[in-house]
């Protein structure tokens, strides 16, 4: 690491030089793992979401995931624009915790939308004015909802329940990790017919390690999303491959010297009797046994076991 100190602007407009850890550990530079399948998982909210809004406001729901993001706890704390709900949650297979925020566009909206407002563009409430127990109850509804919706999505990851705990107006409330923790924020636009705003979900990365070697995968697949038609496809022409069937008469170990000297009309006795049922094999790899006899001028064999189901004894 080089020696050269990060500066600052101090108040003055003078640059502060900061060196060695204190520099490290203040640096808004994040050194972090991409995590492909939380995007995934992210990506997979916006459908699932935007399903539950419109079957809550049965009004034209456009959700949009704007931006995952790896930032220091503290630091994303302090930027939220205020007023805005902090939604604290837990979730519960991991013992940990999460934070959802809410800015006042989309609070506005989402009570405006459930009380039954006509839509369109309106005008924030004056500044300063603190959410009223109804606008936070309806919030907290649709929050819970959104972070049902996020189980759902992660459930191919691991399930997962994640469960509202409280409802919180400032940030200082809502303090579940160390300013300088790093944490994953997914970042999502909800527009609802001309009103809405958005919302983001925070998971620290400490959180998130009980399941983090799956997160690291690139491609996962869903159980969802198989093709069926073309699974029984190939299901279907797997049955109609032609495998070759050997039945066995019997082994016997002879010299090699004995083998080499074999000519017509020579006799090899094996040590099965006329009765004795047959092994029979596919590929080298024993099916069963089956007795041998005549069948429309054919040589033909009678299954004496299941396939696959062993010998009898």
């Amino acid at each position: 690491m080089s020696d050269e100190p990060i500066r600052l602007a101090a108040v003055d407009g003078e640059a502060v030089p900061r060196k060695g850890l204190k520099a490290v550990l203040e640096s808004n530079v994040i050194n972090h793992e991409r995590l492909p399948m939380l995007e995934v998982v992210c990506e997979r909210m916006v459908r699932i979401f935007a399903t539950s809004m419109r079957n809550l406001t049965s009004d034209a729901i456009e959700v949009n995931l704007e931006r995952i993001t790896s930032v220091r706890f503290g630091d994303f704390m302090d930027n939220i624009a205020l007023p805005a709900m902090f939604g604290v949650f837990q979730v519960k297979p991991w013992e940990s915790y999460g934070v959802v925020t809410v800015d006042a566009g989309l609070i506005y909206g989402i009570v405006d939308a459930l009380l039954g407002g006509r839509g369109g563009t309106r005008s924030l409430p004056p500044e300063g004015r603190t959410f009223t127990t109804i606008e936070s109850s309806l919030v907290s509804r649709v929050v819970q909802m959104a972070l049902d919706d996020f189980a759902s999505a992660f459930e191919e990851i691991a399930p997962v329940a994640m469960g509202l705990e409280r409802m919180e107006l400032s940030p200082r409330f809502a303090a579940i990790a160390e300013p300088s923790n790093v944490a994953a924020v997914a970042t999502y636009s909800v527009n609802m017919e001309g009103r809405g705003g958005v919302f983001s979900v925070l998971l620290p990365y400490a959180t998130l390690e009980p399941v983090r070697e799956k997160l690291l995968q690139r491609f996962m697949g869903e159980k969802a999303g198989r093709d069926r038609i073309w699974a029984d496809h190939m299901a279907s022409e797997l049955y109609n491959t032609q495998v070759v069937v050997d039945v066995v008469l019997g082994e016997k170990m002879m010299p090699l010297r004995d083998v080499r000297g074999l000519k017509v009309g020579d006799t090899i006795s094996l040590s099965n009797s006329p009765d004795d049922a047959l092994q029979v094999h596919c590929g080298g790899v024993p099916l069963g046994r089956a007795h041998i006899g005549q069948r429309s001028s054919n040589i033909a064999i009678r299954m004496a076991t299941d396939i696959a189901k062993g010998y009898p004894k």
